[in-house]
């Protein structure tokens, strides 16, 4: 009886096998392919087109602009007054002075912390507190930036107006600063420099560490001198975005590095950023068919042309410092 029943639910499992195993239809698997390549490049394409609008349109308004302003004055003009008095002067280099000040303040702040910050992440962090740092850190970078730019104005300007008047006896700080909004757009970006960073210097291979320890070396020194170096190209990667997301930040420098365009190095004055500039603008101050509006255009496609190059500098960085292993 056992061998009847075994012969015949033999082919019972036979036949479920061979329902599995039936090849499915070429034609039918060609479609499939052809149609996942094509929405592939409609994607690819769509980018493509997305990037070439904006940079025509940018290229389009910038010529509309400069049929009105002299190329020269703008490329070298040191003033920046569009919208006061009856002269009006389109030099674009206090702006870009601005907007440099500010990310030079936030990249003193954030890289340092985060890179030390980093280290301590994957170093030396037992696993239970990087369970718990991580994620604290990852949650930074989903604050809004107008939430930064609130706090810039009411918690960072205040500490340095305090600060100011501790250390030299004077009010140095004023109610808007360079150093205000570049502390600001620091703590904004110190997420992207902690997170990439760690996970280039996570990714540094074991035996790298191993062989460090075998010749002597303590922690730090494995930290400071193999794995740090190792990880190079990555956290020069992270180092570049987080530059470029603090070139490009708008509502941290609108809400507390004040409106006043000029050329400064001095991180206690107020200065005026060219995303700043462009809010402006847009916010009414300026009819949509005079030269200032066309004005906003050109600023943009310079902070473009600056993004542009700080990304492909980036790339080239990466190529030279790119460490491979196996």
């Amino acid at each position: 009886m056992e061998r009847t029943s075994m012969s015949e639910a033999a082919p019972t499992e036979m036949t479920e096998v061979r329902g599995r195993g039936r090849p499915k239809s070429r034609v039918l698997e060609a479609s499939w392919d052809v149609l996942a390549r094509t929405a592939l490049l409609g994607c690819a394409c769509f980018s493509i087109l997305i990037t070439a609008l904006i940079i025509g349109i940018l290229a389009y308004e910038t010529s509309r602009f400069l049929a009105e302003v002299s190329v020269v004055d703008f490329l070298t003009g040191l003033e920046w007054n569009p919208l006061l008095g009856e002269e009006k002067h389109f030099g674009i280099w206090p702006l870009i002075a601005g907007t440099l000040l500010v990310t030079l303040v936030a990249a003193i702040f954030a890289l340092p912390i985060g890179l030390v910050t980093a280290i301590f992440l994957s170093e030396y962090a037992p696993a239970r507190l990087r369970s718990v740092l991580k994620p604290v850190l990852e949650v930074l970078a989903g604050i809004p930036t107008v939430v930064y730019g609130f706090f810039a104005v009411i918690v960072i300007t205040p500490s340095l107006q305090w600060l100011g008047k501790l250390v030299s006896g004077e009010a140095v700080f004023g109610p808007y600063s360079a150093a205000a909004a570049g502390i600001a757009v620091g703590i904004m970006i110190l997420p992207i420099v902690t997170s990439l960073s760690e996970d280039a210097i996570r990714a540094v291979p074991k035996g790298l560490r191993d062989g460090a320890f075998a010749l002597g070396s303590t922690r730090f020194d494995a930290s400071a001198k193999v794995v740090v170096p190792a990880a190079l190209s990555g956290i020069m990667a992270s180092y570049l975005l987080a530059i470029t997301r603090a070139v490009g930040e708008t509502m941290i420098v609108a809400l507390a590095a004040g409106g006043l365009a000029q050329l400064t190095i001095l991180p206690w004055e107020q200065v005026q950023t060219m995303t700043a500039y462009m809010v402006q603008i847009f916010l009414g101050d300026a009819p949509a068919t005079g030269v200032e509006f066309k004005s906003s255009f050109a600023v943009a496609g310079v902070l473009f042309l600056m993004t542009f190059l700080l990304t492909f500098t980036g790339y080239r960085i990466l190529a030279r410092f790119r460490e491979e292993y196996e």
